[in-house]
C-alpha cells in the first residue's frame, strides 16, 4: 500500500471519527433537552397539584380563627358529633393562644356521623347572626347529650344553640338555603378528593400529621412556626 492510499484512508478515518463524535454530542444535547423538558413538565405538574391541594384545603366560605394573614395555617376537617374533635378543641385553642400572631385555624366540615349535616348547617346559619363561636362551643359542650351515633337527638343540639343566644327559628330557616347546601357539598367534595376518612384530620401548611396525636400536631405546628420566623 503506497503512501497516497494510506493518507486517504487516514483522512477517511479522521472524517468518520469526527462524524461519530459529532453525532454523539448531538444525541446528548437532544437527550439533555428532552430531560429538561420532562423536568419542567414534572415541576409544572407538581406545582399545579400543590395549588390544587391548597385550593381543596381552604375555601373562601371556611370559618377562620386567628389572623387571616398568619404564616401558619391549621386546617381541621371536623365533625360536630365526633368525640375526638371535641377532645381536640381545647388543644387547638391553646395552640392559637400560644401563637396569636403566627397561626390561624380553618374549619372544614366532615359530617360522617348521622345528623351531623344538620348541625353543620346550623353552625353555618349561626354565622349570619355573628354567633358562630358561642354556638360551636355550646354544641361541643352538649355533645354527649345529643350526639348518639346510632340515633342522635338533633333537637337537643338546637336547644344548646339557642342557649348560646341563637335565634333558632331564623337559623333553622337560613339553614335550608341553597348557599349553605353548597358549602356542605363543597366540603364533602374536597374531603373526598383529599382522601379524608376520619375526624379530626389536620393539615398544617398543607402537611398532614406523620401519625395521629396531640403531640404530633403540636410538633408540626412548632416546626412550621419556626420556619416562618426565620
Amino acid at each position: 500500500m503506497n503512501s497516497k492510499k494510506i493518507t486517504v484512508i487516514a483522512l477517511v478515518a479522521i472524517v468518520l471519527l469526527f462524524f461519530f463524535l459529532g453525532m454523539n454530542a448531538y444525541q446528548k444535547r437532544v437527550q439533555n433537552s428532552q430531560a429538561e423538558k420532562v423536568s419542567q413538565v414534572v415541576q409544572q405538574s407538581g406545582s399545579a397539584l400543590a395549588s390544587q391541594t391548597d385550593n381543596r384545603l381552604v375555601r373562601f366560605h371556611s370559618p377562620v380563627f386567628g389572623p387571616s394573614n398568619a404564616p401558619v395555617t391549621i386546617v381541621e376537617f371536623f365533625d360536630p358529633a365526633c368525640e375526638t374533635c371535641r377532645a381536640f378543641y381545647p388543644i387547638v385553642k391553646d395552640i392559637l393562644k400560644q401563637y396569636p400572631n403566627d397561626v390561624r385555624l380553618v374549619i372544614r366540615y366532615a359530617p360522617f356521623h348521622a345528623g351531623s349535616d344538620q348541625v353543620v348547617k346550623l353552625l353555618e346559619a349561626a354565622k349570619r347572626q355573628n354567633k358562630y363561636l358561642p354556638v360551636l362551643e355550646m354544641i361541643l359542650a352538649s355533645q354527649p347529650q345529643w350526639a348518639d351515633h346510632g340515633k342522635p337527638n338533633i333537637e337537643l343540639a338546637f336547644r344548646a344553640a339557642q342557649e348560646a343566644g341563637l335565634d333558632i327559628a331564623k337559623a333553622q330557616a337560613d339553614a335550608q338555603g341553597s348557599d349553605i347546601d353548597a358549602v356542605l357539598k363543597q366540603d364533602i367534595e374536597d374531603l373526598t378528593a383529599l382522601e379524608v376518612t376520619k375526624t379530626p384530620t389536620f393539615f398544617v401548611n398543607g402537611r398532614g400529621l406523620p401519625s395521629f396525636g396531640d403531640q404530633q400536631l403540636l410538633s408540626l405546628v412548632a416546626e412550621e412556626v419556626a420556619k416562618a420566623r426565620k
